[in-house]
């Protein structure tokens, strides 16, 4: 199993996760992925009526930006909120953002 990069807990900045979270639709997908299970890339997973350049391009941006990984395995492609790393990074960032009361 292989994945495209991600930038390393260490390099995440603050500011650029929340500028990731901004857009509603990088929103609506971390808070589909906040169990922590990776999620299949396919577009009917994620209830939005986009295409898939769209789509792929808000999975780089929010794996760019260090709130997911993209899991390889064959053709199957799977996306993953990294939550226990950005809980240790950022305390209380998430649980604010998805609203779940975790901390």
């Amino acid at each position: 199993m292989t994945g495209y990069p991600s930038p390393d807990m260490s390099d995440v900045e603050l500011v650029d996760v929340l500028r990731a979270l901004a857009d509603p639709v990088r929103l609506h997908v971390v808070r589909l992925l906040a169990n922590g299970e990776p999620r299949a890339k396919a577009l009917d997973e994620w209830g939005l009526d986009l295409t898939k350049s769209t789509m792929a391009h808000h999975f780089r941006i929010l794996r760019e930006s260090g709130l997911t990984n993209t899991i390889v395995d064959g053709r199957t492609h799977a996306v993953q909120l990294r939550r226990a790393e950005l809980d240790e990074r950022f305390p209380g960032l998430m649980a604010s953002v998805i609203g779940d009361g975790r901390s």
